[in-house]
């Protein structure tokens, strides 16, 4: 489930170190497969493709919204434009949305996170 509390998962935000070969590097671990960022903890995500990006698959980002002023999605190696009735569920979560390939969201979150902004990324690993 989605909001799984007691799911594996990294205690704290830390920088992406690497991504690509499915998976992400970072705290000196690798991860395979997607990864959902938020202020407190890294998640292991379940979303393959940005089709699968709903309200389901960002419950976490609605539940610590309080907590986050930027949602980056890192939608792989295509483009995607969210649908209206998603980005204005986080509007009115007051979160800004921002979508873009998997390798500019983990260069943005990387810089976010370096200054100390609340930002979360949901970030879909790229072969």
């Amino acid at each position: 489930m989605a909001g799984d509390p007691n799911a594996p998962h990294f205690p704290r935000s830390a920088p992406i170190e690497a991504y690509g070969k499915g998976g992400f590097a970072f705290a000196g671990m690798s991860h395979r497969g997607s990864l959902l960022c938020l202020p407190d903890a890294i998640w292991a995500w379940d979303v393959t493709h940005p089709a699968k990006i709903d309200r389901y698959s960002l419950d976490r980002v609605f539940k610590f919204a309080n907590s986050i002023d930027t949602l980056l999605i890192g939608t792989g190696t295509g483009v995607w434009l969210p649908p209206p009735e998603l980005r204005q569920a986080l509007k009115s979560a007051r979160v800004v949305l921002d979508t873009m390939q998997t390798g500019p969201a983990v260069r943005t979150y990387n810089i976010m996170i370096g200054e100390r902004r609340r930002v979360a990324a949901a970030l879909i690993a790229v072969p």
